[in-house]
């Protein structure tokens, strides 16, 4: 599948889990796994000596919670590409972590070819969100509750700004939006560095919480 070999980190508490995932990463051809951490301050240590190309985070953990890690792992490589195996559904941790640059998140109980895809995107530098923690987060962000004034919200952009905007949201790589638009990929790009700079946000998971949040898309 991989003629390179992905190099990954996986940083869980429960060992059984840690040994599962690695054993499906390796026999699948996914990834090679080149360390192990229970829990973020082992992590952090772990990244004084290496440089993998993916980071398989869980949340909950002693010690240092996965959170935390990533913020301090964040603060000193924000290059770091970090996916996020969640459990939760709770809004507000995805926003702390997509502040923080975390590229990629997907729930603990996706099938392999969730996996698969969150892993080959955010390896590559891309962003991934798994569907059932996207649902999670659209409804989190329509309840009343929610429903707060965007400091965002007088942004105004292009209608091929906005048209590169959905397209994202719609799951869609650089390259496919380039050949749909028949534009360029750095054409794309320029555009979704200026998406982002408008929105604030780090990456596509961050245009797609403000996509959503200030109702450009509908999901």
């Amino acid at each position: 599948m991989n003629k390179t070999k992905i190099k990954a980190v996986i940083v869980d508490d429960h060992e059984m889990f840690r040994s599962g995932l690695k054993s499906l990463l390796e026999q699948e051809n996914l990834a090679q796994v080149v360390a192990e951490a229970s829990n973020g301050q082992e992590f952090l240590e772990l990244m004084d000596t290496l440089s993998p190309d993916l980071i398989l985070m869980d949340i909950d953990m002693p010690l240092m919670n996965g959170i935390e890690a990533s913020e301090k792992a964040l603060a000193k490589n924000p290059k770091l590409n970090i996916l996020v195996l969640s459990m939760y559904d709770d809004y507000s941790h995805y926003t702390r972590l997509v502040t923080a640059g975390v590229k990629g998140f997907i729930s603990k109980s996706s099938g392999k070819t969730d996996l698969e895809r969150g892993i080959m995107a955010v390896s590559n530098g891309d962003s991934y969100f798994s569907s059932d923690l996207l649902r999670n987060i659209i409804i989190e962000i329509n309840k009343p509750k929610e429903r707060v004034a965007s400091k965002g919200s007088a942004v105004t952009f292009s209608s091929r700004e906005e048209e590169v905007l959905k397209l994202i949201c719609n799951g869609y790589a650089t390259n496919e939006i380039a050949d749909k638009l028949c534009l360029s990929h750095k054409t794309i790009d320029n555009h979704r560095s200026k998406l982002l700079q408008k929105a604030g946000v780090k990456n596509s998971i961050g245009l797609v919480i403000y996509a959503i949040k200030n109702k450009i898309v509908i999901f």
